[in-house]
């Protein structure tokens, strides 16, 4: 009873550590389009940018469409048109993400005074800070497993004919959606920011997505090793592998328990395999690419 009590609480706490985070990323990426790169007029890609696109085609401040709406609306078509194509893939933490951003969105734009940060006429720095902001706000996001739709639903649609990176997507799209800015406002400033904003948002976004995905592989070699097994299964939602071994000293078989991890998760699971069996024999080591169930997919 205590063990499963105490599941239930690590499963819990996780829970409501990964809603918090996600929660933050959403505001932080919110608030870097409505009072950082929309001030100065800046513009970028992705969902955020059409909703950016029809925000200045409709009159801008003299009353054009709030981007929180228009964000909503691109990424409700899209996720029709893949319910439609690939299935109800979508987890519910896209969904949230996408409601609470077109939510945000549309608050701060109405509360948050226009220029409240006083960078409306420094549009480089708007670009450099707005894309940090943006970058970190959706990495909160992707490492907690969820999504803000948009580049993300196009990648999703195009796997399924053709095995194309989501960073390759992201940047077609992003490049045409900010090109076409021109062609609404007249203004080659615009563009090149634009550009340089992605780049910084790209930049940042990778920069903290490498180091969440970093991976160590555990072996650790233990009497206890069903109870281990068990552990890392139940409080870590990590899959085990169980080798035949033998101690060359004793020359007794044994068990050795793999997984690979997250390097992020490592240090936790250490503590409480040691918890667990203070005399288990650990080894760990970092891997440079993990490929699969519950890490990443390989793609051209």
């Amino acid at each position: 009873m205590a063990k499963k009590l105490n599941i239930s609480k690590n499963s819990v706490r996780q829970t409501v550590k990964e809603w918090t985070i996600i929660t933050l990323g959403v505001i932080l990426y919110s608030f870097a389009w409505v009072s950082i790169i929309l001030p100065a007029d800046g513009m970028g890609g992705g969902a955020t940018g059409i909703a950016m696109l029809v925000y200045y085609a409709t009159g801008g401040l003299e009353g054009g469409v709030p981007i929180g709406i228009t964000y909503f609306i691109v990424n409700f078509i899209l996720i029709t048109a893949a319910i439609f194509i690939i299935g109800a893939k979508f987890g519910i933490k896209t969904i949230y993400s996408i409601i609470l951003m077109s939510i945000a969105m549309s608050i701060m734009q109405a509360t948050i005074p226009l220029n409240v940060l006083g960078l409306a006429n420094d549009k480089l720095l708007s670009a450099l800070l707005g894309g940090g902001v943006a970058g970190l706000g959706i990495s909160l996001v992707l490492m907690q497993g969820g999504s803000t739709g948009g580049s993300d639903i196009v990648a999703m649609i195009i796997n399924k004919y053709r095995n194309i990176s989501y960073g390759r997507v992201v940047l077609v799209t992003d490049c045409i959606i900010i090109g076409a800015s021109y062609f609404v406002e007249h203004n080659l400033a615009q563009v090149i920011y634009g550009y340089v904003l992605t780049a910084t948002f790209s930049v940042t976004a990778d920069v903290l997505l490498a180091g969440n995905k970093q991976s160590s592989q555990i072996f650790v070699m233990s009497e206890r090793y069903k109870e281990i097994a068990d552990l890392i299964t139940n409080d870590f939602r990590r899959g085990v592998t169980l080798l035949d071994g033998t101690g060359w000293y004793t020359k007794k078989p044994a068990k050795v328990v793999m997984v690979v991890v997250r390097k992020n998760e490592s240090n936790y699971m250490l503590s409480k395999i040691k918890a667990l069996d203070p005399k288990a024999f650990i080894s760990i080591g970092s891997v440079m690419g993990v490929y699969g169930e519950g890490f990443d997919t390989f793609r051209k």
